[in-house]
């Protein structure tokens, strides 16, 4: 028999040889937003919207060292710390963060304070056919779950007849133009009630499904009356970006103190787990909104009267950090 011992199909390497080829995870991003820095570590991006992280990377988020070398066609310095650059307004970046570094701290604790999680860990090993098998599987038990709103909303100024506003031959708008738009978005920027528009929506084309989504939404968190958290007109643009952020009422009852055991309302976590189906999945709507307005009297311009457009885009998504 012939001795196989020196084959080279045989013999196996005992060193690694594909160790190198592991990408280095990021444990921090360096992001420069319009001019502001933010440092923000991975898990901190890791547990943002997805609608929010759309925005924030549009053409994907690169979270290795070695992902970034190939992109830039060269190495990467090891000391040498990328900065990304978006176009995302920074206050509406530290709006979305401080709500859910405070929503985390209230759910899970501090150093100071054990959070409402320590409370309602005995329901996890209680069985319940409300929730499934088992009331482990469910994760509005184990983590914080939060509703996201987002209004992409882009406006179309038409001037009243006689009007000197205009465009110029090349579809440029004059000064007049440019100063009716600029007046229309300060008018629009002061509308911060959330459901006024959809609401006026419904009554106009009696949907009874966009009446139901504003139902379940003021049953989950949200008041009739609540206004949008971050709201701003967008540099150069016909556009006005708003997000809300609140917390999804799950029905789980915490007494005033320890003694009194935590409790679940089983109608309200039925209705909460009805938003589960927006975990990491986006829904949109997008509807044309048209009103009449008068324009008040702004520094030496005089009051207008004229029609003002506004497609109106809706982002909704649930959180769990």
């Amino acid at each position: 028999m012939a001795n196989m011992s020196n084959s080279p199909i045989t013999q196996v390497s005992q060193t690694p040889t594909h160790t190198n080829l592991q990408p280095q995870l990021l444990t921090r991003l360096l992001l420069d937003l319009r001019g502001r820095r933010f440092e923000v570590d991975r898990e901190t991006i890791m547990n943002l919207p997805e609608s929010v992280l759309l925005c924030l990377f549009p053409n994907g988020l690169v979270l290795s060292r070695q992902s970034m070398a190939l992109s830039d066609g060269g190495g990467v310095d090891e000391e040498e710390e990328e900065v990304y650059g978006v176009d995302f307004d920074p206050e509406c970046f530290q709006f979305v963060l401080t709500f859910f570094r405070n929503a985390s701290d209230n759910f899970y604790g501090t150093a100071t304070n054990p959070g409402l999680f320590s409370a309602q860990q005995h329901l996890l090993d209680s069985p319940s056919s409300d929730f499934g098998p088992a009331s482990s599987q469910n994760p509005l038990l184990t983590k914080q779950a939060i509703i996201v709103l987002r209004e992409e909303l882009e406006y179309f100024s038409i001037p009243p007849t006689g009007s000197e506003a205009a465009t110029d031959q090349n579809g440029l708008a004059n000064d007049d133009l440019l100063d009716l738009k600029r007046r229309s978005g300060d008018f629009l920027i002061q509308k911060r009630n959330i459901f006024t528009a959809l609401q006026r929506n419904v009554n106009k084309e009696n949907n009874v499904a966009e009446q139901h989504l504003i139902d379940m939404l003021c049953m989950s968190g949200f008041d009739r009356e609540d206004e949008w958290g971050f709201r701003a007109l967008e540099p150069s643009r016909c556009c006005i970006s708003s997000i809300a952020l609140v917390l999804l009422k799950t029905g789980i009852i915490h007494g005033q103190n320890s003694e009194r055991p935590v409790e679940i309302d089983a109608t309200q976590m039925a209705t909460a787990q009805k938003l589960l189906l927006f975990w990491r999945k986006p829904a949109r709507k997008c509807w044309w909104d048209g009103l009449d307005v008068d324009l008040p009297v702004a520094g030496d311009k005089t009051a207008v009267t004229m029609k003002l457009w506004a497609r109106r885009v809706w982002t909704l998504e649930l959180s769990l950090v």
